[in-house]
């Protein structure tokens, strides 16, 4: 069994729970940008901003760099691979729930096919 790191997943889907924070990163993997652009393209202001940037940096999703008053937003260098890796076992997992419970169902509608064919003689 893959072993997941409990606070790096939590910190992930915390940060990826968020709209603006999923779309700060679809930005970024468009072109890197400042705070103040990312603030002035999702109307926000810089304060609240800082506070999504700081989420997603604390997941290790972006990184960032002052130059100067400009803070530089990035994508950070780790990928989700290990969150893609659970929802992909979770995905696994409730597939073959479904795929169990879909047999019961066939096997329940050929009981009742069953059935009603003796009841009609």
């Amino acid at each position: 069994m893959v072993q997941y790191s409990q606070a790096r997943l939590d910190a992930s889907f915390a940060a990826l729970s968020d709209a603006t924070r999923r779309g700060v990163l679809e930005q970024l993997g468009r072109a890197d940008a400042s705070i103040t652009d990312l603030a002035d393209r999702f109307h926000m202001t810089l304060t609240g901003m800082k506070k999504h940037v700081g989420v997603l940096e604390r997941a290790g999703l972006v990184t960032t760099e002052k130059v100067g008053r400009i803070r530089t937003c990035r994508l950070g260098i780790r990928a989700l691979e290990e969150e893609a890796a659970w929802i992909e076992r979770h995905r696994q997992l409730w597939c073959e729930r479904f795929d169990e419970l879909d047999k019961i169902v066939e096997e329940l509608k050929a009981k009742e096919k069953a059935h009603a064919g003796r009841s009609n003689k």
